[in-house]
């Protein structure tokens, strides 16, 4: 028989070992349930007195509809033909899918089927108290398709939504049709000391620091927008003619506190720059890709587009090709919608 201090001491082990471990078990500090997201509402909750139902009501384009996902409620129109080929337009940092709204139509018109809707944080989509990443948009998109059904769609985005196009198709590409638009895209957009009202095109670091938590905690405070409020009441008189595209984002300012967070976290942590990586992607590869610039676009200068072009797969960039649109600004598919669809038309009929 076994005994002596060592034995005891093992036995006395194996005894107090397992009701301290079970204990330990119990007593643990599990980490706390991730919180609760935080969604601001859209344009949808804003009283039928404003002018956002005027300028951009929820049926501003046919075939309008809802849908929820993780990050919140998104608003969606698809028109045109049912049997059309299935065409995807993205709209750019402030403006939702009403700057679509002469392109669009005409796409309509000559037999495609056209899926537009609001990015998060814009127009009648919620918007998610998050960071605006690249990957929050394309997988916004790739749910929306999936949402509809849609097997593959060609991609089409103009200024950011040329961004996000960029990163769907790198992160979905079997999503993409074999055609990608990009509209004086950004992605590559740099960051200089000038400011944006110079002319060079670039986020200035004024811009960047409007764009910083600290700041935007202040733009999304109560009496901040209490008086952007004032602003925007009076900022237009009766009679006075107003321009859709900037009264939008007015009132989206104004009125909607995660517009102005949306758009800061998209300016330091979206699509806007840094995506040298989404346009040289594998996903590319076997995509056809046009491009279409203003001539005097300074927001995000024509030089990018043939540096987008030198960053695509050495295929791809082989057939890609670059349309400019001469003395066109930033604003190019509202001043010149009717060059920017044939373009268009011409591009998606090509085998």
């Amino acid at each position: 028989m076994v005994s002596g201090p060592y034995y005891h001491c093992l036995t006395f082990s194996l005894l107090l070992i397992p009701p301290l471990i079970f204990a330990s078990y119990l007593l643990a500090a599990f980490p706390n349930p991730p919180e609760a997201l935080n969604v601001h509402p859209s344009l949808a909750s804003l009283p039928p007195s404003a002018k956002s139902w005027q300028i951009y009501p929820e049926d501003f384009y046919e075939g309008g509809a809802y849908v929820e996902f993780p990050y919140g409620r998104m608003r969606y129109w698809i028109m045109g033909p049912e049997k059309g080929k299935k065409v995807v337009l993205i709209h750019g940092l402030s403006i939702p899918a009403i700057v679509w709204k002469d392109v669009a139509p005409r796409l309509a018109a000559k037999g495609y089927r056209v899926l537009l809707y609001d990015l998060y944080g814009r127009g009648y989509s919620d918007a998610p108290q998050t960071t605006y990443h690249p990957g929050l948009f394309s997988t916004q998109l790739a749910l929306l398709m999936q949402h509809l059904k849609w097997d593959k769609a060609i991609i089409v985005g103009v200024s950011m939504g040329g961004g996000v196009a960029a990163a769907f198709t790198a992160h979905f590409p079997e999503l993409v049709d074999d055609k990608v638009v990009l509209i004086a895209s950004a992605g590559l957009v740099e960051v200089r000391e000038r400011p944006i009202s110079s002319g060079n095109g670039d986020i200035s670091r004024t811009a960047k620091f409007m764009s910083s938590p600290l700041v935007q905690t202040l733009a999304s405070s109560v009496p901040f927008r209490k008086y952007l409020q004032h602003l925007t009441n009076s900022s237009t008189k009766p009679g006075d003619e107003v321009d859709p595209i900037v009264e939008i984002v007015r009132v989206q300012s104004a009125h909607l506190p995660g517009y102005n967070a949306a758009i800061s976290s998209s300016l330091r942590d979206g699509p806007i720059r840094g995506q040298a990586a989404m346009f040289a992607s594998s996903g590319f590869e076997g995509k056809k890709v046009l491009l279409i610039h203003g001539t005097k676009d300074t927001t995000v200068q024509p030089k990018y587009s043939p540096r987008i072009i030198e960053l695509l797969p050495e295929k791809t960039k082989k057939s890609a090709r670059l349309v400019n649109v001469e003395d066109a600004g930033h604003d190019v598919i509202t001043t010149h919608s009717r060059i920017v669809t044939d373009e268009l038309v011409k591009f998606f009929k090509e085998k």
